[in-house]
């Protein structure tokens, strides 16, 4: 599987077929990067608490972005598939079951935060 890496905001990474290039030269094998996606998705499965709001005004991004992400790559997927397999389930039955109103303080530092944001997210 290869990666389609976008460029950060500094411009230090590059792409090589087969591996994602990051920062520094240092390479994440396909494997590895798998296996950490993998991970992150069953993480992110388990920790409900984490509302998207939250990781959007920490990282930028959240579950709905990186099934956005994953869709993307994948080019077959419809994008209410890509969320049912980022979120475990449909993306509607987790925001019903999950997700709580967003504050106005939650929702400045989201915009705060995507404003930080690569143009290619």
């Amino acid at each position: 599987m290869d990666f389609d890496v976008r460029t950060p905001h500094n411009g230090a990474s590059h792409q090589r077929k087969g591996r994602i290039a990051m920062q520094q030269h240092k390479e994440i094998s396909d494997a590895a990067a798998a296996a950490a996606f993998r991970r992150l998705v069953t993480h992110l499965q388990h920790r409900h608490d984490a509302q998207n709001i939250d990781l959007m005004g920490l990282a930028g991004f959240c579950r709905n972005c990186l099934a956005d992400w994953v869709m993307e790559a994948d080019g077959a997927l419809t994008k209410e598939e890509a969320r049912t397999l980022i979120h475990g389930m449909p993306a509607a039955e987790w925001k019903a079951k999950y997700q709580s109103e967003a504050t106005p303080e939650q929702l400045q530092r989201m915009q705060e935060s995507v404003a930080k944001n690569a143009p290619s997210h």
